[in-house]
């Protein structure tokens, strides 16, 4: 899978191609990334890319047209290297999109996986010309109702959640056990020695048999869903789900 990412500060991703999981699954061939800097398709001398925003208020705005030509040189790009694909998905992070979920990750990455580029575009500053949104973004993601000083970090939590997805990244059991993947929280988990500080590890999980071990992880996992994340009971129990509340 490809990312293509519209960005003022390129080595913010660096980390990505270098540690954990990103970086295994990066050697292993199953995603690339490239970096295109808005400063690039400028045409002054001091490669602006921002200015104050019409009607007034604080702050600059990004301007359309240097993000446009990324984008432009991005998608040409991807179609040189891949004759006939389809064409890259167009995601703007920005705290006025939809929030990100579990269920949009892996649809992201089964396109990824079948072919399907995505170009992410970082905002800046007070935000991005909307008519720039308008006319090349097919969709406004957002991580969290908070503000971030631009969309880099978002787009690495995102680049890193879909390539956890991509088959081959991570075990299948790994995936499939983890945190939302049902509607619910993964269960509690506890590791050497059987007693910390006076806290032992339940006594369960030192049995030996399976069936139960499987049972109690059931049911701490909706135990801790109903307690800390009940509106993912209710998502579930709406989209059919059997974990109601």
């Amino acid at each position: 899978m490809r990312f293509d990412v519209i960005t003022l500060f390129a080595p913010m991703f660096e980390p990505l191609a270098q540690y954990g999981v990103t970086r295994r699954a990066r050697e292993r061939g199953l995603w690339c990334l490239r970096t295109w800097n808005p400063r690039d398709f400028t045409q002054d001398a001091h490669r602006t890319v921002d200015d104050r925003p019409f009607g007034g208020g604080p702050g600059m705005v990004l301007m359309a047209e240097p993000l446009a030509c990324a984008v432009e040189a991005a998608r040409a790009e991807c179609a040189r290297l891949r004759p006939g694909g389809a064409a890259p998905r167009v995601v703007c992070l920005s705290a006025a999109g939809r929030p990100l979920t579990d269920a949009r990750v892996k649809q992201l990455a089964v396109e990824g996986s079948e072919g399907r580029s995505v170009i992410l575009v970082c905002g800046r500053y007070e935000g991005i010309d909307q008519r720039f949104v308008d006319a090349f973004v097919d969709e406004e993601i957002s991580i969290g109702d908070f503000v971030l000083s631009g969309g880099e970090i978002a787009a690495m939590s995102l680049i890193d959640a879909v390539v956890r997805q991509l088959p081959g990244s991570l075990k299948e059991e790994s995936v499939r056990d983890e945190s939302f993947g049902d509607g619910r929280l993964d269960a509690p988990q506890y590791t050497r020695p059987e007693s910390w500080r006076g806290r032992p590890v339940p006594p369960v999980l030192m049995s030996g048999d399976h069936a139960r071990i499987e049972q109690w992880r059931r049911d701490q996992a909706l135990e801790r869903t109903r307690r800390v994340r009940p509106d993912l009971m209710q998502a579930s129990a709406l989209a059919g789900g059997q974990h109601a509340v």
